[in-house]
């Protein structure tokens, strides 16, 4: 399946079910409106433009910060910084575990033992120490951050590819492709790679998951860098501030709310692209379509009991 046939699926599944359209319509609406901070946010995010801990008004929707700034053009500016750090993080990470996985899993030999004891020595060891130490120990920034989130990300993804690569390894179109002289690399990128498409996207989107919420933990532990606004950092200045003591809630809940229903929206979209890999999925959406209460039981295959 090519990746444009696997886009065309998830498109016709997400407009004829309800859960995934809700998902699309979030996040475009938090992406949209954060990819338009610049013009959109009503005061710069990082200025003092009113009182300490306002409760939200009409000049301030959102309310103030600890230090008097708005918490609508932080939650603007801060989604953008976020988003981009997150997708970035599940880009790389998807390709370091494809390269990994592809390479393991069609030239085998010594190529596939080697790269099986790099993945399973990353699986391992326990991530979320390494990432707070890594964190702790590097200079703080964007950089940083996509740098200790892939590298302790991918080796996941490695091992779930590497088996469904060696299950396709086994097909007849390879050996096929392999008869007629192909080259080992167009192989793997023709015939390999876009049968993949839905477990790999199926993937990314975890991944993009798995990104915003590492980065929101480490920024709210101090390990990112203060100075650049994100949902993160917004949590972490709450938290510096005693917000909660202080009854101003809506300097945390907004970022919370924010982070949460940008996992929402991805899991509610991530439900087409699973259907796309799992036949029984789209089977039981079927039935019960046409009226079955109990989908999967259907499905199932009498057995015969002796008496």
């Amino acid at each position: 399946m090519s990746f444009y046939e696997t886009f065309g699926k998830i498109r016709r599944q997400a407009l004829g079910s309800i859960p995934v359209l809700v998902g699309v319509v979030i996040l475009v609406i938090l992406v949209g409106s954060t990819a338009l901070a610049r013009w959109i946010a009503p005061y710069h995010p990082t200025r003092a433009t009113g009182g300490i801990n306002e409760f939200p008004s009409w000049a301030h929707p959102f309310g103030t910060t600890g230090q008097g700034q708005d918490v609508l053009s932080q939650f603007l500016y801060g989604g953008q910084n976020t988003l981009w750090i997150a997708f970035t993080i599940a880009v790389l990470t998807t390709l370091l575990a494809l390269i990994v996985a592809l390479t393991s899993a069609y030239f085998r030999g010594w190529v596939d033992d080697v790269l099986t004891l790099v993945t399973n020595v990353f699986l391992v060891i326990p991530s979320l120490p390494l990432i707070v130490v890594l964190a702790a120990f590097l200079t703080p920034g964007p950089a940083t951050m996509i740098m200790v989130l892939t590298i302790t990300g991918w080796a996941f993804g490695a091992r779930l590819f590497r088996s469904q690569a060696l299950s396709l390894r086994e097909r007849e179109f390879i050996a096929a492709a392999e008869d007629v002289g192909e080259r080992r690399w167009r192989i793997v990128a023709i015939e390999l790679l876009p049968n993949m498409g839905s477990v790999v996207a199926a993937y990314f989107v975890n991944q993009v998951i798995f990104a915003i919420t590492a980065q929101a933990s480490l920024e709210f532990l101090g390990l990112g860098d203060g100075g650049q606004v994100t949902w993160g950092s917004m949590l972490f200045w709450a938290q510096n501030t005693s917000a909660l003591i202080r009854g101003a809630w809506w300097t945390f809940v907004v970022p919370g709310m924010a982070i949460a229903l940008t996992a929402f929206s991805l899991a509610l979209i991530n439900n087409a692209v699973d259907e796309l890999g799992n036949p029984r999925l789209r089977a039981d959406r079927l039935l019960r379509k046409a009226g079955f209460s109990k989908p999967s039981a259907s499905l199932m295959t009498p057995v015969k009991r002796d008496a």
